[in-house]
């Protein structure tokens, strides 16, 4: 009966104070890190005329981003996650001001170019894995999916607005959208700050301490990790296929950039192409609820690749400067349902005393190939040209969809939990659970 015990209200997810700060940090973060995502490698090659360098410098970020991740992942685990990212935002803000400073003294070349992407990326490694254990600390795992989605959104409506305004900054001068950038970094540890971010794990394992935590060693915790997703099947097979897609999908920026300037389009109008990507994100965001029940984690991983790939080679058709928007969109309407889906299967699945480790292991597994996107691209789009490079990179991602499709662990993957699955990874293995 109703009386027979106290029912605790949950709060709709409008009125969760705590995780729409930590939205909106996340969104104009997300927003200034999009106004030099265009302006960053457009100025390296106003300054070095070289497609590869653009490449090289996207692609030491990446190389950093990848080098931290384990460790990062060990570190938000054991440290104070509070702490941790107003502490990392605020350094992206310093990293983000000194460039701008560099340029607008004209003394920035190229080496500059890639200390500071490394930088960058090493307080990214350590934003993202604590913004991602927080939504699970503050969010019910009821409301996981609409946090998710609501997540999806922010990153696809920077998207849409975040290039061509880069664009616009970039044309109004070089050092504009860094400038920008660092002031989003700043309102980004402000809304942080207040969104209070839960500093340790609710559920550490009570064989488990802080201090046993920080004694077993970093290999160890990291070792962790990976034996808990060696035992998850389906999950190992979705993390082999999103390293390929980060690998092509990874290459295709500076091929673009390549192809509209190729056909006489300005900076503008690259930024304005670029947004194509952002309509199709927010579109698939909304559309993710209905496309995860149509298709399980499993099979909507080829269906992304088939669609990207597709899309991909069809911004190679010869219809003028402006034509590669509309297939982006078609590349990021499929991408959020598999990206919301997957994010609640691991909050869902993965000790919350784990997550940072977790989050690392997965990212890195995704993003292991990742370095060499922007190299690849550059380095084809210089030999062979932006229309030629992007039709190379839509085939193998063909190829890849075809190769996912005949993986049995992947199509009858649900991202459910069996029993056996369950009784395959003893207690002593996962941390954060009490053996049952």
């Amino acid at each position: 009966m109703k009386g027979d015990r106290p029912v605790t209200e949950i709060v709709p997810l409008r009125r969760n104070a705590r995780f729409q700060w930590l939205w909106l940090g996340s969104a104009v973060s997300r927003l200034g890190s999009e106004f030099t995502r265009l302006a960053m490698p457009l100025l390296v090659l106003a300054l070095t005329g070289s497609p590869g360098l653009a490449g090289i410098v996207a692609g030491a970020r990446t190389v950093a981003f990848l080098l931290i991740q384990i460790p990062a992942g060990v570190w938000v685990d054991r440290w104070d996650r509070r702490r941790t990212l107003v502490t990392a935002q605020s350094l992206q803000a310093v990293v983000s001001a000194l460039l701008a400073a560099l340029i607008l003294t004209d003394q920035v070349q190229i080496w500059h170019f890639v200390a500071l992407a490394v930088l960058d990326a090493l307080c990214a490694a350590f934003i993202e894995p604590v913004r991602d254990t927080a939504i699970r600390g503050i969010v019910p795992t009821s409301q996981l999916h609409g946090a998710y989605a609501q997540e999806e959104s922010r990153t696809h409506a920077a998207g849409l607005i975040g290039p061509p305004l880069g664009g616009l900054l970039y044309g109004l001068g070089r050092a504009v959208p860094f400038l920008v950038e660092t002031l989003t970094f700043l309102a980004a540890t402000l809304f942080y700050t207040l969104a209070k971010v839960p500093r340790r794990p609710s559920d550490p394992s009570p064989t488990a301490t802080r201090e046993d935590s920080e004694g077993r060693g970093m290999r160890r915790e990291a070792a962790e990790a990976l034996t808990w997703l060696w035992h998850r099947r389906g999950l190992r097979e979705v993390t082999a296929a999103v390293m390929v897609l980060n690998l092509l999908g990874g290459a295709f920026l500076i091929p673009l950039i390549v192809l509209v300037g190729e056909r006489g389009g300005s900076a503008l109008t690259t930024g304005t192409v670029l947004a194509g990507l952002g309509i199709g994100g927010l579109a698939g965001a909304l559309l993710s609820g209905r496309i995860s029940k149509l298709l399980p984690p499993g099979r909507l991983v080829p269906a992304v690749l088939t669609i990207f790939g597709a899309a991909l080679a069809a911004t190679a058709l010869p219809w003028g400067a402006w034509w590669p928007m509309v297939p982006l969109i078609f590349i990021t309407l499929s991408t959020p349902s598999l990206n919301v889906v997957m994010n609640v299967v691991i909050a869902r699945m993965v000790p919350e005393a784990m997550l940072g480790r977790m989050g690392a292991v997965l990212s890195m597994g995704g993003m292991a190939l990742k370095p060499f996107g922007p190299v690849l691209g550059g380095t084809l789009a210089a030999a062979l040209g932006g229309a030629a490079t992007l039709v190379i990179l839509g085939g193998l991602l063909g190829l890849t969809a075809a190769a996912a499709t005949l993986s049995r662990e992947l199509r009858h993957f649900t991202g459910h939990v069996s029993p056996a699955t369950d009784d395959a990874l003893q207690p002593e293995a996962r941390p954060g659970h009490a053996p049952e």
